[in-house]
């Protein structure tokens, strides 16, 4: 989110013009003001819904809640004193970082579920959230050596150095691209054990014919693209600091821009790709019936109405259905 393009570019901080500046504060502040929003939504969907108060979703509620917080401030990029300089700065990078691990902790869940055919996930809640949390704090508090932030009039700079880049190449970037790893491999692992289960169903009944299976591997080869929403949000990030560490006088203002505008989108991206499922619209649709009357909703949207009653779809993570249940 905005945490990892704001605070990496405070190393050519001075080498940006004025007009340079305020053009990276706009589109830092518009795009994350869109993830806080998506964010937000998931949030108070999960408050709203007690339907949506599963363990399943209660861990996509807590990646929102970091994606919203993160958000907010890095909305906030107007610092008047040096301790909100540094209020900012910390504050942006402990929740960023927080975010990935959340994906790493659906991830892991996941994988345990369905590959290694454990419903014991639950049980790993407390220490899921020492995880996140204390590795979060852990990086923050690392981050903080080496660093020098700066008020250069809109924008609150960090990262002054070699040495400040390299340190927030090691407690950010180094734990967001192993993240992103793990990510791809769990993933990968859940959609073969599920498409070979599938594929097993198929071959042993002759009534259950393949191209019911189909809707469900759509859903189920989604999650594929999960690992890239990270990929997409940080990969010109990454891109620039590398560039920094090799050519510290030379910013590049078009690939500042990419950084700072895909980071802080990541709220967005994720609150559509792990929130916004089928049982999130169920729960909205429900609701909207109570309140607009079920004939007249099912005139306005008349083929959602068979879509989302589908019990195969009620969850975009039906592998942890096992758990929900307990």
């Amino acid at each position: 989110m905005a945490a990892a393009g704001q605070i990496l570019l405070g190393g050519g901080g001075g080498s940006l013009s004025i007009y340079d500046r305020e053009v990276l504060t706009a589109v830092t502040t518009s795009a994350s003001s869109l993830s806080f929003v998506g964010s937000g939504f998931i949030v108070l969907c999960y408050l709203l819904f007690k339907e949506l108060r599963k363990f399943s979703f209660k861990l996509v509620f807590y990646l929102a809640l970091s994606d919203m917080f993160c958000s907010f401030v890095s909305m906030v990029n107007d610092p008047s004193n040096g301790f909100f300089c540094y209020a900012q700065g910390y504050s942006t990078h402990f929740f960023c970082v927080a975010s990935f691990l959340w994906t790493t902790v659906i991830a892991f869940t996941l994988h345990r579920t369905v590959v290694r055919h454990k419903t014991d996930v639950e049980d790993f809640e407390a220490m899921f959230h020492l995880y996140v949390w204390g590795t979060s704090l852990v990086m923050t508090v690392i981050r903080s050596l080496g660093n020098d932030h700066r008020n250069f009039g809109n924008w609150c700079w960090s990262q002054t150095g070699r040495t400040g880049k390299a340190v927030h190449f090691i407690t950010f970037y180094a734990p967001l691209w192993g993240a992103i790893l793990y990510n791809g491999i769990s993933y990968f692992q859940v959609i073969r054990m599920l498409n070979n289960a599938t594929r097993m169903a198929v071959g042993m009944s002759d009534r259950i014919h393949q191209s019911d299976g189909r809707p469900d591997l759509k859903a189920l080869n989604r999650w594929g693209y999960y690992p890239l929403i990270l990929i997409g949000s940080y990969a010109f990030g990454t891109i620039n600091l590398l560039h920094d560490l090799s050519e510290p006088d030379h910013k590049i203002f078009w690939l500042s821009v990419l950084d700072v505008g895909t980071a802080s989108l990541m709220g967005l991206f994720n609150s559509i790709a792990y929130g916004l499922n089928s049982s999130v619209r169920r729960a909205i649709r429900e609701r909207l019936d109570s309140m607009v009357g079920p004939e007249r909703f099912r005139r306005l949207l008349p083929n959602n109405n068979t879509r989302l009653r589908n019990p195969q779809q009620e969850s975009e993570l039906v592998a942890l259905k096992i758990q929900d249940e307990h």
